[in-house]
């Protein structure tokens, strides 16, 4: 039997050429999704961490210091103020959180001291905080962060609270 030589045709170069283009066609196209949705969750994820973040640490910050009617509102320097009262040693102590020039402060200093706002550190920068008492051992905080996302929480304590 002799060997017939084959012949090219025009599909067997068009059909691999054809399936790689839908290969990579298929490939941007993946990519192009993941990066969206990295994109958007990265967003979501910055997001909630202002807002969600200042809420979760002022919730730890009453449950850590529950004890004797220690918590209570109040203002520091014309600001609403969380405050929370502490005893070492037999001195007096109070640790205040709240909001000035839109940051998320805390300040921890011996009772009696003259103070003024700018004297905390900063924990956070929100657009706006605020806190009420809800009612009888129950607070309300809401934070809204620089891009308009507000996130909110209730917190009741377990000791005898002042209001």
């Amino acid at each position: 039997m002799q060997n017939k030589p084959r012949q090219n045709h025009m599909v067997d170069f068009l059909f691999p050429v054809a399936l790689l283009f839908v290969f990579a066609l298929s490939a941007l196209t993946v990519i192009l999704l993941a990066t969206r949705v990295y994109q958007t969750t990265t967003e979501n994820s910055s997001l909630n961490y202002t807002a969600r973040t200042s809420l979760s640490y002022i919730s730890e910050k009453i449950h850590q210091n529950d004890a004797n009617g220690d918590v209570s509102l109040g203002t520091l320097d014309g600001c609403d103020a969380l405050i929370l009262q502490h005893n070492y040693n037999g001195a007096a102590y109070k640790t205040y959180i709240y909001v000035y020039e839109n940051e998320l402060k805390e300040l921890f200093v011996k009772d009696g001291l003259e103070l003024t706002a700018s004297m905390g550190k900063t924990i956070l920068s929100v657009e706006n905080f605020s806190m009420r008492a809800v009612k009888d051992k129950t607070f309300q905080f809401s934070c809204t962060d620089a891009n308009g996302q507000e996130a909110s929480t209730v917190v009741g304590i377990r000791s005898g609270g002042i209001l």
